[in-house]
This record gives C-alpha cells, structure tokens and sequence, in this order.
C-alpha cells in the first residue's frame, strides 16, 4: 500500500496564508523557524482534511462551506502569528 498520496488539505491553505500574513510581523520573519512555528499552531486549530486529490475535496463543497473554510483558516492564522509573537516575547525577556 502506498500512502505517500495522502495529505492535509489545510496545509497548503495554511502556508499560503503564513506566507502573505508574514509581512506583518517583522520580528517572527526574522526567524524563519517561527514561520513553522506558526504553520504548526493554525493547522493544530482546524480539524484535519486528509484527501488524495485537490478536486476530492473541493468537489464535495457549497459555496458557503469554501468560505467557512477560508475564514477559519484566516482566523487559525492570524491566531498563530499572534500566539508565537507572545511565546516569543515571553522567552526573550526569561533570557
């Protein structure tokens, strides 16, 4: 069996999304380990899409379930960035 095919749906959601918010936050840009940092918060809020192909998933969606999907994940995101930047914040001074 091969099981390479499988992925989360949200993952390239999410990227994409870390990758346009980053610009915002200078500090976390810096380190572009905090970028996965972030990328790994968001996703751990949505729940897991796993699917083979592009089109399983985005077949089987109304209009409004796309929508719900991108806002959840634009939330997930902007949590993350906000969540790390804290942790960050928190760590630095503990130094």
């Amino acid at each position: 069996m091969d099981f390479t095919s499988l992925y989360n749906h949200h993952e390239r959601e999410v990227f994409a999304a870390v990758m346009e918010t980053a610009p915002s936050y200078p500090d976390i840009i810096a380190n572009n380990e905090l970028l996965v940092d972030v990328a790994c918060v968001a996703l751990n809020r949505l729940p897991p899409r796993y699917i083979r192909h592009e089109v399983d998933y985005s077949f089987y969606l109304t209009e409004q379930e796309r929508l719900d999907v991108d806002a959840a994940i634009k939330e997930a995101v902007n949590y993350a960035f906000n969540f790390v930047q804290a942790r960050s914040v928190l760590r630095s001074k503990r130094q």
